[in-house]
């Protein structure tokens, strides 16, 4: 009896494997199902099936072996092993031919695969074509191209953790970016043999972050590091929060990141217009909850440190990178438009250039970019024109030569300047010996005071005694200023820093004031720094300062830019952080109080013919959250009835004078 069931067991075997492997369509673990005849046919045939209807043989191979016939590169995935034992994976791209050749390094949490693989081709280059790949540099200058999947990401072991800090009080495990770059190219260098042994590592954003990390301890091998728009100090004014205000469209990047592995889940649209999405929340820990957001561990560290504590500091990269020695050589790319990362990189290199004692180790350069546009084309941004593609030019001319100089044998010096910045405005590149410095020799850079006088006027004149000491607005939470024209998309998301401003300067809670029409040009090199004397009847409030050029009323050859009011500058303060960015205060109401805080970095000409503008408003929504003007513990948490109206005012006496410090470039 138990000869001819074990015989019946082995003849069903044998049936079901020559239909087409039918237990590979068996849901594992899923024994209840197997019992249960109307789901036979979503397995494949049963045995009497098989006898009354016979398939085919299937033309599908068990394995296919690619030959890649005329690829002009081979592809390697592999997985490297860190210290801890963890294995990252990694995508090696070695061109046709190539021997001691030099490798650029990209440390990515955005799919290594996907990143190498924009498109199905024998061609390097296409295959490149997309984000965070520079890849006419690539290509053209023969590098072996590696890009990798940080640990906890897509094809990578490990544990995720958002911009994983260094080992210390934010991280006491003993493996952190630093280590695993360290390790990643130990082994680079000692398993591709087509290499030369030099690495260079560069990437934007995240991956901006991570060649600075890459500094801490650096392996010997590296030879050079770029950071394009890096992400650095995400509460002072990067990613997260600007000088306190919550930064709510990165919510959607926090869901997408950290929900799962591979990104697979993603945050939803509820809304045409994202101002109502956000509106209807009333607040971003509302939102954040009813989104189930509160599951991932990094948005709960937002709501447990919406302050600049001790979680901030530990991780921002400008402090860290002061704190170490500079060893290798480091081009900071910045783009003078960035709507995601625009304070960081200005940030580091005000940390690390005075190591720089031979004036060979810090570089600079800075474009009329968005995010990352210096790797796509750099011939305008929204309604601005550039004259040419600035970032072609950079590819070509600066970061080239750059990488060429200290990644290839024999390469000729590339006599990159410590500075190379383009001048919005006039649009021209200017190469500095420093930063901030106007020209190449001879001009001095001075902060000018413009002041803010009765009748919304602007100048360098100090005000005088007058019958007007302020001007007036009332902010209402329950109509906050757009930050845009609406409704507020997410495609159009790059080019928000270029709007035209024409429609905030029209509204009652916008402050708008105005210079006399330029007879001559004015240069600005450096960060704006605001200086407001302000008061407010609630107990909290933010400020929002937007230094803009006021184009002439027509624009000959380009009549879309008649009385554009373009951004030069701009950015939020938080009131409650007035006198402490780690302890909030609430705000004294009615008290003419001095709210000091820098602009982002401009390199700006104001033609002859145009006029200098400066908005002040008090809500930038949904960009910011709403403060409720009331000091709450929290905002994170503020209630409906916390929101409250409230007088906002603007002084403007001889002993309460409120101005813009400009960068001013003055002639030798």
């Amino acid at each position: 009896m138990k000869r001819e069931r074990v015989a019946g067991v082995l003849l069903v075997l044998c049936l079901l494997l020559v239909n087409g492997g039918a237990f590979s369509k068996t849901p594992i673990g899923d024994d209840k199902k197997l019992d249960k005849k109307k789901d036979e046919g979503a397995r494949g045939q049963s045995a009497d099936q098989k006898n009354k209807y016979p398939s085919l043989p299937s033309e599908t191979p068990e394995k296919f072996e690619p030959t890649n016939y005329g690829f002009d590169y081979t592809r390697r995935d592999v997985m490297i092993p860190m210290r801890d034992g963890v294995k990252l994976h990694t995508v090696i791209l070695v061109p046709k031919g190539a021997s001691r050749a030099p490798i650029l390094l990209t440390r990515t949490p955005y799919n290594a695969a996907e990143l190498t693989s924009h498109a199905h081709s024998s061609h390097l280059g296409p295959i490149l074509t997309g984000y965070d790949n520079a890849t006419d540099v690539i290509v053209e200058g023969g590098y072996i191209r590696v890009v990798q999947d940080i640990r906890g990401k897509y094809g990578s072991e490990g544990d995720y953790v958002m911009n994983r800090p260094l080992h210390g009080p934010q991280n006491p495990t003993p493996v952190d970016h630093a280590t695993d770059t360290y390790d990643t190219i130990d082994w680079l260098v000692k398993n591709v043999s087509e290499s030369n042994g030099r690495v260079g590592i560069l990437g934007i954003s995240y991956d901006g972050f991570l060649p600075l990390m890459a500094l801490v301890n650096p392996h010997p091998a590296l030879k050079v590091s770029v950071p394009m728009n890096p992400m650095v100090d995400g509460w002072m004014g990067d990613d997260w929060f600007h000088n306190g205000a919550f930064r709510q469209p990165n919510m959607s990047y926090i869901y997408d990141q950290e929900a799962t592995r591979a990104n697979d889940v993603k945050w939803w649209t509820s809304h045409f217009d994202e101002y109502d999405m956000y509106m209807q929340a009333g607040s971003a820990g509302e939102l954040g909850r009813r989104r189930g957001l509160e599951q991932t561990g990094f948005w709960r560290k937002i709501l447990e440190h919406p302050s600049y504590d001790a979680f901030w500091r530990d991780q921002a990269m400008d402090k860290i990178l002061a704190a170490q020695p500079l060893n290798v050589p480091v081009m900071l790319v910045h783009s003078l438009w960035d709507q995601e990362d625009v304070y960081g990189d200005i940030a580091v290199y005000k940390a690390i250039k005075p190591k720089d004692v031979n004036n060979d180790k810090v570089f600079l350069v800075m474009g009329p970019w968005h995010h990352g546009q210096e790797i796509g084309d750099g011939s305008s941004l929204g309604a601005v024109k550039f004259g040419g593609d600035t970032a072609l030019y950079f590819r070509q001319e600066i970061l080239r030569p750059f990488l060429d100089e200290y990644l290839k044998e024999g390469a000729p010096k590339a006599g990159i300047p410590p500075v190379v910045a383009f001048e919005t405005g006039t649009n021209v590149w200017r190469r500095l010996p420093s930063w901030p410095s106007g020209c190449p020799a001879g001009c001095a850079v001075r902060p000018a005071p413009l002041y803010f006088n009765e009748g919304l006027k602007l100048g360098f004149n100090a005000p005088a005694s007058g019958d007007s000491q302020f001007e007036e607005y009332v902010s209402d939470p329950a109509k906050p200023v757009p930050y845009r024209a609406r409704p507020i998309d997410t495609p159009s998301w790059s080019r928000w820093l270029v709007d035209d401003q024409r429609e905030a300067s029209g509204r009652p809670d916008v402050l708008a004031f105005v210079s006399d029409v330029l007879t001559g040009p004015v240069k600005i090199s450096g960060q704006p720094i605001a200086n407001l004397i302000a008061s407010t009847s609630g107990t909290d409030s933010d400020w929002v300062v937007k230094v803009i050029d006021l184009y002439p009323d027509e624009v000959a050859g380009q009549p879309n830019m008649g009385g554009y009011q373009l951004m030069i500058s701009a950015d939020i303060f938080r009131g409650r952080y007035r006198e402490s960015f780690e302890f909030p205060k609430p705000i004294a109401a009615n008290q003419p109080l001095l709210y000091r805080f820098a602009l982002p970095t401009a390199n700006h000409v104001f033609p002859r013919g145009h006029r200098i503008m400066v908005q002040i408003q008090s809500t930038w929504f949904p960009l910011y959250d709403r403060n409720p003007q009331t000091f709450v513990p929290n905002i994170f948490w503020a209630k409906p009835e916390d929101f409250r109206k409230a007088a906002q005012r603007i002084y403007h006496t001889p002993s309460q004078a409120s101005f813009i410090e400009l960068p001013l470039v003055t002639a030798p």
